[in-house]
């Protein structure tokens, strides 16, 4: 129960990567507020934890590019718990296009998402950490923004955004007591992913030294491990989870 007592907000909670720290932390002891574009929509992964962990778990909806929508879910948080511990940045949006083929729509929209959106959660959660002297700001990136990928160099670009704005606001932050790092994985098993791999990524495996894509569980016990007080010294960190991808 190493979040015990913790209140922990995570962006993108439907499926994937963000489902699977929803489940670690709950898990884990945390009240979670699961925050996803339409909860009308919430995947039946989510329903079931929702059944397992009943009030432990709050779906909620949660659009990074709505300022107003943003705010609200932070007032509700702390109406209800009149504190918030854990901030986790997982929503976001892939783009796979070479450059001259750059949807620029797409790209403002992944721009909106990926750095605008975090920027501004993180901005209403630091307001409210500085006043309780403690938090913890957990951003998801990607291991393109550190290696690079022919065809994702518009999605490279938001994460290496998403890198040097962790940084800067570990500093920033450092006096209020709250943490922030980056999580930077390299391929993850997600449904989305997968069926995707093989026509584009089929070759990509094999440059994996383990020889396998992450599990997405194993990113939320990374997640973990940044959420809870066992990371109480650690901020400013990007830590890459790829398998031997960059080395």
């Amino acid at each position: 129960m190493r979040l015990n007592g913790k209140i922990a907000l995570i962006t993108g909670a439907n499926k994937g990567i963000g489902l699977a720290i929803t489940q670690r932390f709950l898990g884990e002891g945390a009240i979670v507020y699961a925050g996803i574009k339409n909860v009308a929509e919430a995947s039946s992964d989510l329903n079931i934890l929702k059944t397992k962990f009943d009030s432990q778990l709050n779906i909620i909806k949660l659009n990074v590019t709505e300022s107003e929508n943003c705010k609200e879910v932070f007032q509700q948080i702390k109406k209800s718990c009149d504190k918030i511990d854990v901030l986790v940045n997982n929503a976001g949006i892939v783009s796979y296009e070479l450059v001259p083929f750059i949807d620029f729509e797409k790209l403002q929209l992944m721009i909106q998402t990926n750095v605008v959106g975090l920027i501004k959660m993180c901005q209403l959660a630091s307001r409210y950490m500085a006043r309780q002297k403690s938090g913890s700001i957990i951003n998801i990136s990607s291991i393109v923004s550190l290696k690079g990928a022919s065809g994702q160099a518009a999605y490279s670009a938001t994460k290496g955004a998403v890198n040097s704005f962790t940084l800067s606001l570990a500093k920033e932050l450092a006096n209020s007591n709250i943490r922030v790092n980056a999580i930077a994985p390299g391929m993850v098993s997600t449904e989305r992913l997968k069926q995707i791999s093989q026509e584009k990524f089929g070759d990509k495996v094999s440059q994996i030294g383990f020889g396998r894509m992450a599990s997405p569980d194993e990113i939320a016990d990374i997640c973990l491990f940044f959420a809870s007080d066992e990371s109480s010294y650690v901020t400013g960190q990007l830590l890459g989870a790829d398998g031997s991808l960059t080395i």
